[in-house]
């Protein structure tokens, strides 16, 4: 897809100019009493760079200065402070920032995006800051900081919507009309103005031009689509292969277990521990052998001891961050005090990659960067820290990303297959080399409710697999709380059990029969939709969706945050509250089908639909073509009969048969079935021929 349609600002004086992406300079615009015109796309640059779109105002900026709300006499601050109540905006020095752009906010505006930050799926009203952070308390709508700091969003109105890409890796805040309704902005804590202004008609459209910009999420392997069961952590062999006998003894598909800190020798990166674990090549081979796939944790502080060999390298290559002096900067993460490799060196993250060989020559298939914010338990990193890009001021919301490109990297040259990192920070871009999860949530309905948004939300902003700890990470679940996250998990891209340590345990063996069979249904589920689930992961768009990507016309769904699309065709309603066996369901105009009982229904209106404890309520489109697997597979390797439930009606999918695990299908190794629909009939045709598969699956009406 061309770049048409991105419009770049920047200005080293921090005054707004126009400097137009290059597939837009190729064409010679129109110029009219100051007015740059391109097709549909129009910008005034001296009217506060103006944007149009099909003759509609999309942004500008606000004519006037800001009305800040931080007008209280001292002694009233000072009362605030003394019990902890003066909001963020009221501190001294809050409102200093070296860069800031402040646009008009229509009355019909609604904004997306930022990643996973908390809340409900609009941030009008909220306003929040990119500078990742490590914090393990029970997350709020109000929080404003998390693990991630994806600078783009998107405003949506009856004029179109706007993309805004804030190009600066400073700690940024973001404003969406908390200070006063009538406006929005973002400031920069240092650098320079350099944002992207990204044009269409609905979120879509912006969206994938904004991949144009940061790149395209990359296929997993198919196997990582799978369900996969962690904790902090398995101790020994013996847990890790009881664990997964029990998932095979009662029948709960499994591809994938997680070694999380404890199976390091002292915390130390690429090392096992030589007593719990000491032939980790035989424990691989013996999971492999249940076809369990093994993820380990690796963090990136390095434990400062001369003698231990990752030390000594990185000493040695110039690897880690510096003090101003030269020294290398010492922090300290879980194993003591530690030093932080400088990814954004490119000999480091070559150095890094090469270390890495030492987990996959030992049979290990992905590596989960975990406290990569970076995490520091003795403090913030002072800002003056050096990195090879500048200094942690500026280095600080990118780090993530650097040592994701690092992993990525190395793992593909170690490994040939598509690399899996799974990563907890992350910036804009970060969709080319890393999976995502939300972070360390809590065993509460809230944070039940919450993991959704930040999924639909991170899809908005580029990052397409991600996940939330299913059943919570801290805190206990509860038996309901568990069997209605793993309904979310079933419908997620990445479904994880992942608990720490001091709660009880979360596999869902662990609980009664009841509750075990009630999620046996969930990763059923998954496991029957894998197929198309994994066809979603081909296309360019979220495999989660919030509706208003699929019906942006419609006003009913603009801020609607508990309801989801899996793809374009199914929709769920996940229940995310105790005790409920019924909830409203909206749908949008058009015929949509109960999945379970193919009952038809008129959209454009509420339902109540029946949410009984072990089912979630999903829908089906008119037209929809659900490529689904027979019997119970229980792992993905089991997957070798497929078929086609199809709903009657109007609509079409795209098939996809590849080797499942290298990047082979990017040259050509690839087969793909076009499948369309039009009432009761339904063709298919074999589009691309490049891997082996059938020209035609047997089709099953649901409805």
């Amino acid at each position: 897809m061309p770049v048409s349609g991105i419009i770049r600002v920047t200005d080293g004086k921090h005054k707004p100019s126009c400097m137009i992406s290059a597939k837009l300079r190729s064409r010679a615009p129109k110029v009219d009493s100051g007015r740059l015109t391109w097709g549909n796309i129009s910008v005034e640059p001296e009217n506060g760079m103006a944007l149009y779109y099909n003759g509609k105002l999309l942004c500008r900026d606000y004519p006037a200065p800001r009305r800040p709300r931080t007008s209280l006499p001292p002694e009233e601050v000072a009362q605030l402070m003394s019990e902890g109540h003066l909001p963020a905006e009221f501190l001294p020095g809050a409102d200093q920032w070296a860069v800031e752009v402040v646009k008009e906010l229509a009355p019909d505006a609604h904004i997306y995006g930022l990643g996973d930050k908390t809340g409900f799926l609009d941030k009008r009203h909220y306003a929040y800051e990119n500078w990742n952070t490590d914090d393990p308390a029970p997350q709020c709508d109000n929080f404003q900081r998390l693990y991630k700091s994806i600078n783009f969003f998107m405003v949506y109105s009856s004029a179109g919507c706007c993309g805004i890409l804030a190009d600066n890796t400073f700690r940024t805040r973001f404003d969406f009309g908390k200070e006063q309704d009538d406006y929005y902005f973002w400031s920069h804590d240092g650098g320079q103005l350099d944002y992207y202004l990204i044009p269409g008609k609905e979120p879509k459209e912006v969206l994938a031009k904004y991949l144009t910009l940061t790149g395209k999420n990359k296929l997993q392997q198919k196997w990582v689509y799978g369900f996969h069961q962690s904790r902090w952590s398995y101790y020994t062999p013996r847990e890790v292969l009881e664990t997964v006998d029990t998932m095979r003894e009662n029948r709960l598909p499994l591809d994938g277990v997680f070694l999380d800190i404890d199976y390091m020798q002292n915390f130390r990166v690429f090392t096992f521990n030589r007593d719990r674990f000491p032939d980790p090549k035989g424990l691989m081979k013996a999971l492999g052998e249940r076809n369990v796939k093994v993820t380990c944790s690796n963090d990136p502080g390095v434990k400062i001891d001369p003698g231990y060999y990752v030390y000594d390298e990185g000493v040695a290559g110039e690897h880690f961050a510096k003090n101003p002096d030269g020294s290398v900067y010492e922090g300290a993460v879980w194993p003591g005090p530690a030093a932080f490799p400088d990814f954004t060196r490119r000999e480091t993250r070559s150095w890094w990659g090469e270390k890495l060989r030492f987990l996959t020559d030992a049979g290990v298939r992905g590596v989960w960067n975990d406290m990569n914010e970076p995490a520091n338990f003795t403090g913030p990193i002072p800002d003056d820290v050096r990195f090879a890009a500048g200094s942690h001021k500026e280095v600080h919301n990118i780090y993530g990303h650097f040592m994701g490109q690092a992993t990525y990297e190395g793992l593909l040259a170690a490994d040939g297959r598509r690399p899996f990192i799974l990563t907890r920070a992350c910036c804009a871009g970060s969709q080319r080399y890393c999976a995502a999860w939300t972070g360390d949530n809590h065993s509460i309905w809230a944070h039940l409710q919450l993991s959704l948004t930040q999924m639909m939300n991170q899809g908005l902003s580029g990052l397409y697999m991600t996940g939330a700890d299913v059943g919570g990470f801290g805190s206990d679940t509860t038996p309901e709380l568990l069997v209605r996250w793993c309904q979310l998990g079933a419908i997620s891209p990445f479904f994880r059990i992942h608990y720490a340590k001091g709660t009880r345990n979360q596999e869902v063996f662990s609980f009664d029969k009841a509750t075990m069979d009630a999620c046996r249904v969930s990763l059923d589920l998954r496991y029957h939709l894998l197929p198309y689930i994994y066809d979603l992961a081909h296309a360019d768009m979220p495999i989660l969706r919030p509706l208003v990507l699929e019906f942006p016309e419609d006003e009913h769904v603009w801020t609607l945050t508990d309801q989801c699309m899996l793809g374009p065709s199914l929709m769920a309603a996940p229940v995310m509250t105790p005790g409920v066996t019924a909830r409203a369901v909206y749908l949008p105009k058009g015929v949509w089908y109960d999945y379970y009982t193919g009952r038809r229904y008129t959209g454009g209106k509420y339902i109540l639909a029946e949410a009984p404890l072990e089912r979630i309520p999903l829908f089906a489109r008119a037209g929809a073509v659900i490529p689904v697997s027979q019997g119970k597979p229980q792992s993905v390797e089991e997957i070798r009969s497929e078929v086609l439930e199809v709903f009657p009606g109007k609509g079409s999918h795209v098939h996809y048969y590849d080797d499942g695990e290298t990047l082979a299908y990017e040259t050509g190794l690839l087969r793909s079935l076009k499948v369309s629909v039009s009432g009761r009939t339904v063709q298919q045709t074999v589009t691309r021929d490049g891997y082996p598969g059938p020209d035609s699956l047997e089709v099953i009406w649901k409805a």
